[in-house]
């Protein structure tokens, strides 16, 4: 087999080509530009040997590779992505003390002709570049959504300040009255001070919807008698919160139905899963990506880092450890989002969940116990493509 090792930069790759039986270096590490004229570089000395002998190794990192990954895989060629920290790793344990391109390019092929029973590296073969999108508008929305929690605790710790009895007028915040409230009057004093017209104008809004049953008067009433703290600081704060949080509001529904739109097309029978969503289900696919990446339940498991720590020493097997949390943060964050759905929509996920509780174990370790069966769950049905039946389950 032949073996090409790939070191990924911003404006240049380095690449060596060496074959794997006798260890010959058959091209020396030569550099080509990221673009067009540096890709057909690549090609014309990859021409040499068929696409069938090749292994092409690069790491997975930021997204400097992307536009080479994508490049080669609609040319057919079989690429091995690699972790950073394997790289790393290696060039530490063949005692290296230097670092460039060159000699990175090398140490790449050294990790794809491992011959470990557990490989270094993945294999990809496809062009499932429609995963990368999915990935990365959900990976959007988890960080969008923690921006917009960001911003509506600062917005109340604003409210509290100027008017601390405003959020005990609604029954629910950030409604339509809610934010047009403080879009325009964004203190007790301006509230006070306001015409009793301009005031009502916040109350009307077009469209469905429950009414509120507080009033333009009452609220001004309230205002008036009011502890809150007039400052202009906290009132261009608050005008300027309710404006980011509509945005993000905005930008965040555009981000679901396009994700609604990828999960229909993929059509995957994790949705027959009771308790996940076209967003969850989608988060949980584009993270995981190829399911024939695995060939078993555990390895999805320790990819999300749900796994516990097995620690034992001589004569002591540690009986409680932490989770690992060593893998994909996002999918991680998926699957303790959607845990309580899925045991509160299914008898048998509930029956362990309440088992879990009875032996002595928390909650939040009875939620990891059910995210480890969930997933080993979702292992079966990706694999098999038969839809979620619950008998089955024990």
């Amino acid at each position: 087999m032949i073996l090409v090792g790939i070191d990924i930069g911003k404006n240049k790759h380095t690449f060596s080509i060496i074959n794997k039986s006798s260890g010959e270096i058959l091209l020396s590490p030569s550099d080509f530009s990221n673009n067009l004229e540096g890709f057909l570089f690549l090609i014309q000395k990859l021409n040499n040997y068929t696409k069938s002998e090749l292994l092409i190794g690069m790491e997975d990192t930021g997204h400097y590779h992307f536009a080479l990954l994508k490049y080669l895989l609609d040319r057919r060629y079989t690429v091995a992505l690699i972790n950073p920290t394997t790289t790393d790793l290696t060039r530490k344990l063949q005692g290296g003390i230097t670092k460039n391109d060159h000699l990175d390019s090398l140490t790449i092929w050294d990790v794809i002709s491992s011959n470990h029973r557990n490989k270094p590296y993945r294999v990809t073969k496809l062009n499932r570049f429609d995963l990368y999108e999915q990935k990365q508008l959900t990976r959007h929305h988890h960080n969008l959504k923690e921006e917009l929690n960001t911003y509506k605790n600062r917005l109340q710790k604003c409210i509290d300040i100027v008017f601390p009895e405003f959020n005990s007028l609604f029954h629910s915040k950030y409604g339509i009255v809610y934010m047009n409230i403080l879009k325009i009057f964004s203190s007790a004093k301006a509230i006070a001070n306001a015409d009793i017209r301009s005031i009502r104008k916040c109350f009307e809004f077009k469209g469905k919807g429950k009414r509120i049953s507080l009033s333009a008067e009452q609220l001004k009433l309230i205002a008036k008698s009011s502890i809150g703290i007039p400052s202009v600081a906290e009132e261009i704060q608050i005008r300027h919160l309710v404006s980011q949080i509509e945005l993000l509001k905005k930008q965040i529904s555009e981000i679901d139905k396009r994700i609604e739109e990828f999960s229909l097309k993929n059509n995957s029978p994790i949705l027959t899963i009771p308790g996940i969503s076209h967003f969850s289900g989608t988060s949980i696919i584009s993270e995981l990506g190829e399911i024939c990446n695995y060939t078993k339940a555990s390895q999805i498991i320790k990819f999300a880092g749900v796994a516990p720590y097995h620690y034992e020493s001589s004569q002591f097997t540690a009986q409680h450890t932490a989770i690992t949390k060593k893998g994909s943060k996002y999918l991680r964050k998926t699957l303790y989002q959607i845990i309580l759905p899925v045991i509160s929509n299914n008898e048998v996920f509930h029956a362990y969940y309440t088992k879990k509780l009875n032996e002595g174990k928390g909650h939040r370790c009875a939620q990891g116990h059910c995210i480890r069966k969930l997933l080993r769950v979702i292992y079966h049905i990706l694999s098999t493509g038969q839809p979620f039946n619950p008998e089955l389950l024990v």
